[in-house]
């Protein structure tokens, strides 16, 4: 969790409906890629951690015999079972809750547990050591994000106007990112008894035309920049964002999907068993 930052429940409030027009699609065929490395079927548990509207849950389902989306605003689950709906995914089950509240009533036996550009807002610490014990022999720790480059020089433009709405100190819930996100997840993750990541690049590279509604969508999409931000001065902001943009066409290039699977350093762990080593002590 990022350093003087405390998790709440506005984090992504309102972002949930842009997140379909305004964020990009992960590669063609990351989620048969992802199910092809950890061996899944239709006997395979996996949980998708923080999983806002479903993207990710929604691709592995058809690849998985359970498939659970875990997210802690109300709103990203209901855009997730719309979603699923329209898409006519069946047997998803949805949980509001936060991964620090893991396992609940989940248990454990999992091949996979994802966290899609997540993992940054929890307590990484705790969170890592509850995974290791929910995950079936074999299993994996999984984060999917995109590979990063130089994004086009429009993002930079609209980082600057969110700045000078709502100040130079990025804004996350009720408090801000002073030192932003952290990483070195690599190290967490060792503490917590994995071993070392393997990655996975599912390559891309298409070229999309990007509209003014798009991108409007994407900053709405973004934690720091939540309609609710904004407050009365909303509508404000998006006149001046839509005067910045114009008319567009924004080309873009789909990034590439990086998957990183962390294993149990000794492959042997599952949630009861280290659940019966904790009541021994």
């Amino acid at each position: 969790m990022a350093d003087g930052w405390r998790w709440d429940a506005t984090l992504f409030e309102g972002a949930a409906a842009h997140y379909e027009r305004g964020r990009l699609p992960y590669a063609p065929g990351y989620a048969e890629t992802l199910a092809a490395a950890l061996g899944l079927d239709h006997r395979s548990r996996v949980l998708d951690v923080g999983c806002g509207p479903g993207t990710v849950t929604l691709d592995l389902a058809p690849l998985a015999g359970e498939t659970i989306g875990l997210d802690p605003d109300s709103g990203m689950l209901a855009e997730a079972r719309r979603r699923a709906g329209r898409r006519k995914v069946p047997g998803v089950r949805w949980v509001l809750g936060r991964a620090e509240d893991l396992p609940g009533d989940l248990g454990g036996g999992f091949q996979a547990v994802v966290f899609a550009q997540s993992f940054h807002w929890t307590d990484r610490d705790r969170v890592a050591a509850t995974v290791l014990r929910m995950l079936a022999p074999g299993g994996a720790f999984v984060q999917v994000g995109d590979v990063k480059s130089a994004p086009p020089a429009v993002y930079a433009e609209i980082g600057d106007l969110v700045r000078r709405h709502l100040g130079p100190v990025r804004r996350a819930g009720q408090g801000a990112l002073v030192n932003g996100t952290p990483g070195r997840e690599d190290l967490v993750l060792a503490r917590a008894g994995f071993g070392p990541v393997e990655r996975i690049v599912v390559p891309a590279g298409e070229v999309v035309e990007r509209t003014p509604d798009d991108l409007v969508a994407w900053t709405f999409s973004r934690s720091g920049s939540a309609p609710h931000l904004f407050g009365d001065r909303l509508a404000g902001f998006e006149h001046d964002l839509r005067a910045l943009l114009g008319q567009g066409p924004f080309p873009e290039r789909l990034p590439a999907t990086e998957i990183r699977l962390w294993h149990s350093a000794q492959h042997t762990y599952t949630y009861a068993h280290t659940e019966e080593a904790d009541d021994a002590e």
